[in-house]
């Protein structure tokens, strides 16, 4: 165990003066947005219970691709959802009209309302409630076989439903139908960082009078034909799942590839209250996004758009550098990439006494595309209510840029705070804090 991952969080209370409860710069006249339902779908379980206790234990979802012969295909390695049994979880008719990363939204959004005591169907007003979702690649595994059939057979042999099942605002449209969600909906195409900007616009939304939103994200990018369209040099080719996805570690030779992903409830903190949510898990306090506006045939970017997103998050929520008590870092796992987002949380945290926790517990599921941003948000939000940092893996005894890297869970941390980083490919930065509840409410 390295010192890092061992040492506890007492220095938190000296390291930082508290926010204001409740504050926020952005003025959102009493209505405030909080974390009522969380679903996951991931490699590191199915439903929050698994999922969480899986964390804690540091299981590494990581494996070897198996399905399909990689020896051609540049990524072998990827994180791999187990134990989903599609059939059970979602109904036959829309199992053959969707992709398996639909099916993951279907029973993550079932999931997650089922968590936060809400049922869209004995709702007085349907247009109350709407889902957003965050979309990277589509439905990779449906269209490729479509598309052979194309080719192979000839267009007869093309079913209809390929028409909608790739389509990147898949999930959001079959969530609004099966629950019968009339609300605002919609999907936002950011990569790694749409899952932050789903929930920035799920914010909104509640801000301006909607009641509850069910926001999140999945991915299901494991078919040979996306496999090759992420052979990029930022991923890597390792063929061990202990070493091929190493954030932050100098020894990092690239990313992996993961599928799945979170659907969360996010709702008006009173009405949450008032009709008795079972567990408010946080506040949703702040969010920003940036973009590095850079050319992708030029130099690299430089960490300052990052470090904005992650100033503007902390300022929008009426806090400071200070009282932010752990990082959820993006972790690219490439090493320029790495560096970049070092330096902005070395410059966003330079004036904090102590050097504040830095996690990355997707090293436990590879990178997920539009559902990994809304993974480590409903992460962080665990992490508050249960006041305990969730380890990163595989990285034991690494010089890691100089971050206080977390590397065993750390309990009874005293977490106020949580700052949770994103970004996509093509210059895409988010950030959003969170603000723990479990003293304010039951």
């Amino acid at each position: 165990m390295s010192a890092a991952g061992s040492r506890t969080a007492a220095p938190l209370a000296r390291r930082r003066a508290r926010g204001t409860a409740g504050a926020d710069g952005g003025g959102d006249g009493g209505r405030a947005t909080v974390i009522s339902g969380i679903g996951v779908v991931a490699p590191t379980g199915i439903g929050v219970a698994e999922h969480w206790a899986a964390t804690l234990r540091g299981a590494c979802g990581l494996g070897p691709i198996t399905a399909f012969d990689t020896a051609e295909l540049p990524i072998h390695v990827a994180g791999l959802v187990t134990g989903f049994d599609a059939e059970r979880l979602v109904p036959d008719r829309l199992r053959v009209q969707t992709d398996r990363w639909t099916w993951m939204a279907l029973a993550a959004a079932e999931m997650a309302l089922a968590d936060a005591g809400l049922d869209p169907a004995a709702e007085d007003d349907p247009y109350a409630l709407g889902v957003l979702t965050s979309s990277a690649s589509g439905g990779n595994e449906f269209g490729q076989r479509e598309i052979q059939a194309l080719y192979a057979q000839g267009p007869q042999d093309v079913t209809a439903y390929q028409s909608i099942a790739w389509f990147y605002a898949a999930s959001t449209g079959q969530l609004s139908i099966r629950h019968g969600i009339k609300g605002p909906c919609g999907v936002i195409v950011s990569d790694g960082a749409g899952g932050i900007d789903v929930l920035a616009q799920a914010r909104r939304l509640i801000r301006r009078g909607t009641e509850a939103v069910l926001a999140g994200g999945t991915e299901a990018p494991l078919s040979p034909y996306a496999i090759t369209c992420q052979g990029t040099p930022e991923m890597s080719g390792g063929r061990d799942p202990r070493t091929a996805y190493r954030p932050f570690a100098r020894s990092a030779s690239g990313a992996v590839p993961g599928e799945g992903g979170a659907i969360l409830v996010v709702e008006e903190r009173e009405r949450a209250l008032r009709r008795g949510a079972p567990t408010v898990y946080a506040e949703l306090a702040g969010t920003a996004a940036t973009h590095d506006a850079h050319r992708p045939a030029g130099p690299p970017p430089d960490h300052r758009q990052l470090a904005r997103a992650m100033h503007l998050a902390i300022e929008r929520a009426g806090l400071t550098p200070q009282d932010v008590d752990v990082v959820f870092a993006d972790g690219a796992g490439d090493p320029v990439r790495d560096a970049l987002e070092a330096a902005a949380i070395h410059e966003v945290f330079a004036h904090a006494v102590e050097a504040v926790p830095v996690t990355v517990p997707k090293t436990m599921t590879g990178r997920l595309g539009s559902g990994a941003g809304v993974l480590d948000v409903a992460w962080a939000a665990l992490a508050l209510h249960h006041d305990t940092i969730p380890p990163s893996v595989n990285l034991d005894g690494e010089d890691c840029h100089g971050l206080d890297l977390v590397t065993e869970p750390r309990e009874r941390a005293g977490l106020r705070h949580a700052l949770v980083v994103a970004r996509g490919a093509g210059g895409f930065n988010a950030a959003a804090v969170l603000r723990a509840l479990r003293h304010d409410v039951g």
